[in-house]
């Protein structure tokens, strides 16, 4: 049976990215190791994501607070509220929303910027010029975006939990110290470590994504919108495809 165009062409790109996956871990911690745009990598990666993903952690926290209260207060379970607003956001809500948000951002930044590097032929250039442009351009984006998504990750949920605490406040009067009691109280190790591990994993997935489209892009500008757009889809597919998998692994290990 002959396969479709379509099936080829997805077996084929399947390949490719395996290849170039491999190709990061092959060559990816060899000396040269360069520094000096890791750290600027984390600085555009990190700090520049952080104003839209807390803004967006805070607007999360506010509004499921603001919908879940009706529910419980029909069920009368409203001093639940902070328990169950802490154990869905930093369970599934604020990973899975911020590496989205994440992979809009830098997803297709990535894609955009080496996609116009590869196009222009800047990045023939450095190969010319006796720089490894895949150690410089492609290592470090990876490993920014691997190391910097956690973090974020971490930053949103706080922001997401003062957010939940003033959507309580707005009809009701609770505490800091007995909203963010009864928060920590319902949490677990077992709720957070997964939570934790899995944004390491959603990250590599968005640098990855971003940098093997940008560094395959084709047929002049119009490539490179191809490879941003198609950088945010792939890697927001795949996000949830790993929080998929994360999750079976953990309810088979017996840690949900």
């Amino acid at each position: 049976m002959v396969l479709s165009k379509t099936w080829q062409n997805f077996f084929r790109e399947t390949g490719e990215m395996s290849r170039f996956t491999w190709r990061f871990f092959a060559h990816g911690f060899k000396p040269r190791y360069e520094f000096a745009e890791f750290f600027r990598q984390c600085f555009l990666i990190g700090y520049k994501s952080l104003p839209l993903i807390g803004l967006t952690g805070f607007i999360l926290g506010l509004v499921l607070t603001l919908q879940l209260r009706p529910s419980l207060i029909d069920y009368g379970v409203e001093s639940q509220l902070p328990a169950m607003v802490g154990i869905a956001i930093v369970r599934e809500i604020g990973p899975v929303i911020t590496a989205l948000i994440f992979a809009g951002k830098i997803g297709s930044s990535i894609g955009a910027e080496l996609g116009s590097m590869k196009v222009t032929e800047q990045i023939d250039a450095m190969e010319v010029s006796g720089t490894n442009p895949f150690k410089y351009l492609v290592v470090t984006r990876v490993l920014a975006a691997t190391l910097m998504l956690p973090v974020l990750v971490i930053l949103s949920d706080g922001i997401s939990l003062y957010g939940s605490y003033l959507g309580v406040n707005i009809r009701g009067i609770t505490s800091f110290n007995l909203f963010f009691k009864q928060v920590f109280d319902a949490l677990s190790f077992s709720d957070l470590s997964p939570a934790f591990i899995k944004t390491f994993f959603f990250g590599f997935a968005v640098g990855m994504i971003g940098c093997y489209k940008g560094y395959n892009s084709q047929k002049g500008t119009e490539g490179v919108g191809r490879s941003a757009n198609s950088a945010v889809v792939v890697s927001s597919l795949l996000i949830f495809i790993i929080d998929l998998v994360v999750v079976q692994v953990t309810d088979i290990l017996g840690l949900n």
